[in-house]
């Protein structure tokens, strides 16, 4: 059961965690800087629908990451 899980396990599962947030957000931001930009990007339509596809898919699971953080951070006391 996840409730028995140890205090150790949940600071690592939390550092787990925040290693992937700190991965990904800086992927997602340069992502989101390129889609923006358009000088070196594609200029196929299906590439650039791609990429903006990538980029929502990424936020949605750093959305995910950081709602585990915070439940996380709820129960080892930190919130």
């Amino acid at each position: 059961m996840a409730d028995d899980r140890s205090r150790e396990d949940l600071e690592e599962e939390l550092r787990l965690v925040e290693e992937d947030i700190a991965s990904i957000r800086p992927q997602l931001e340069e992502m989101r800087r390129r889609i923006g930009e358009r000088d070196d990007d594609p200029t196929d339509p299906a590439e650039r629908a791609a990429m903006i596809e990538n980029a929502d898919e990424q936020e949605a699971l750093l959305d995910r990451l950081e709602e585990r953080r915070a439940v996380l951070l709820r129960r080892l006391g930190r919130e």
